[in-house]
């Protein structure tokens, strides 16, 4: 009995494994996104959870009125876009530290993306709006996921992401982007070799905060919806993916585009996890005290590596010599 359970349980998990990589590749995106604020600029940004439902919204708000697909996806960015610039002015003009900005856009885009699910129904606000894919065109559905042609999204998913990774690596190698790295890296040296520091911090936040809602736009087609709440709790799965991405892959992923890559690898499995614990009999309602520990954990790691383990072979290398 026991044992027909636990194969029970490992095909629902093999069953689920297509559906957590379509998750991982579209919140891989956001990843990437989170990536370039927490690691490159070192700042941050808690507006990703208000700019992803912002994207979702404003993307499903498109197709919903029948606008083509590509170009809803172009509209998710721009206004992901506008809430980074909005982050970036409230911190670098108003003087408003970095993180209380980005919660007070995140705030702030709570309403806003209630009111963008309400245009057009007649209602002053909606929390939800849903999409079809008998009904509208979508580019990605998790309807296809097990599909073996052109309509699963996870073709679409992979293609967008190996094109993502190779723009942005493009443009951190140019000089603007070589100036917004080294913003992140020493602010003082990059304005002391005539860097605008405020303005590469505002442009990082822009491009970063597009990448959020691009993903948001993506997501929102996939799962068949855009909610108010599909944000909440993102800055913490965009950590866990470039936190577990760094731990399993950092020594071995070293290129810049490889980094990046790392992120989206972390976003997949991360989902996986999810998918084997909820298999094995753990709430859905307890996923953000799960995902809460596997950041904890994952922060822990290279801590504990480096305070326990380093100084133990630094002392059997002092008795050696």
């Amino acid at each position: 009995m026991i044992g027909e359970n636990n194969m029970d349980v490992l095909l629902s998990f093999l069953n689920s494994l297509p559906g957590a990589f379509g998750q991982g590749f579209a919140w891989g995106i956001m990843a990437i996104g989170v990536y370039i604020t927490f690691r490159i600029l070192d700042v941050a940004d808690l507006t990703v959870d208000g700019s992803l439902a912002t994207g979702g919204a404003v993307a499903a708000l498109c197709i919903s009125q029948g606008w083509n697909p590509w170009l809803a996806l172009l509209m998710a960015v721009i206004a992901g876009m506008i809430a980074g610039l909005v982050t970036g002015m409230l911190h670098t003009a108003c003087g408003i530290p970095a993180i209380l900005a980005g919660i007070l856009t995140q705030l702030a885009l709570y309403s806003i993306n209630l009111r963008i699910m309400a245009i057009g129904s007649g209602a002053s606000t909606k929390a939800t709006l849903a999409l079809s894919v008998d009904r509208q065109e979508l580019l990605v559905s998790s309807r296809y996921v097990r599909e073996v042609d052109l309509s699963n999204p996870l073709f679409l998913l992979v293609i967008a992401t190996v094109v993502l990774i190779a723009l942005l690596y493009w443009f951190f190698g140019t000089e603007l982007g070589c100036s917004l790295r080294a913003t992140g890296a020493n602010q003082a040296m990059a304005r002391a070799q005539g860097i605008n520091t405020n303005w590469c911090k505002v442009l990082g936040l822009v491009v970063s905060n597009g990448l959020v809602a691009l993903s948001g736009a993506l997501l929102a087609q996939y799962q068949g919806s855009a909610t108010v709440d599909m944000g909440r709790g993102a800055i913490v799965i965009g950590l866990a993916a470039v936190i577990i991405g760094e731990v399993l892959l950092g020594k071995v992923f070293r290129n810049f585009a490889l980094k990046l890559l790392s992120a989206v690898i972390g976003s997949i499995i991360y989902y996986i996890v999810l998918q084997f614990v909820l298999r094995l009999g753990l709430e859905s309602t307890d996923l953000k005290l799960l995902s809460a520990l596997v950041v904890a954990l994952f922060l822990t790691i290279p801590y504990w590596k480096g305070k326990y383990f380093t100084k133990k072979v630094r002392r059997e290398v002092g008795r050696n010599a």
